[in-house]
Order: C-alpha cells, then sequence, then structure tokens
C-alpha cells in the first residue's frame, strides 16, 4: 500500500508533497484545503496547481542538466 502511495504522490505532479515538504506540514492536511479550497471556489486553484506543477518539471529538467529550456529564449 505504500509503495502505491508513493508512485501516486510523486508520479502524479507531487505538487502537495513538494509544499508539505518545503513548508513542513502534513501532505494530508495540505491535500484536505486544497480540496476544499477548489470546492468553495469552482476549481480556480486547479490552475496554481497546474503552474507548480510545470514549475517543478521545468526545475527538473534545469537540475539534471538534460536540457536548459531557458537556453533557447
Amino acid at each position: 500500500m505504500n509503495s502505491l502511495r508513493h508512485f501516486i504522490e510523486w508520479h502524479l505532479f507531487g505538487v502537495c508533497t513538494y509544499i508539505g515538504e518545503k513548508m513542513g506540514i502534513a501532505t494530508g492536511t495540505i491535500r484536505k484545503y486544497f480540496i476544499y479550497i477548489s470546492l468553495m471556489t469552482m476549481g480556480s486553484p486547479v490552475v496554481f496547481y497546474f503552474f507548480i506543477a510545470f514549475w517543478m518539471n521545468v526545475k527538473a529538467y534545469i537540475l539534471n542538466a538534460r536540457r536548459n529550456p531557458l537556453k533557447y529564449l
């Protein structure tokens, strides 16, 4: 069960896990509040979630030195 949870947390963007580790807050708490806020505001935090997921992906490319997307701008 833990391996399934780990796979879901890190391979499906992992935004809540990343925020929880950086801020020292339980991941479950962040997910719960994200769901509550999304329901109250009719899904507008989803845009913020996808922006963070995109930024984490770009950061991973830069840190792994696979490709620098800013190099060609």
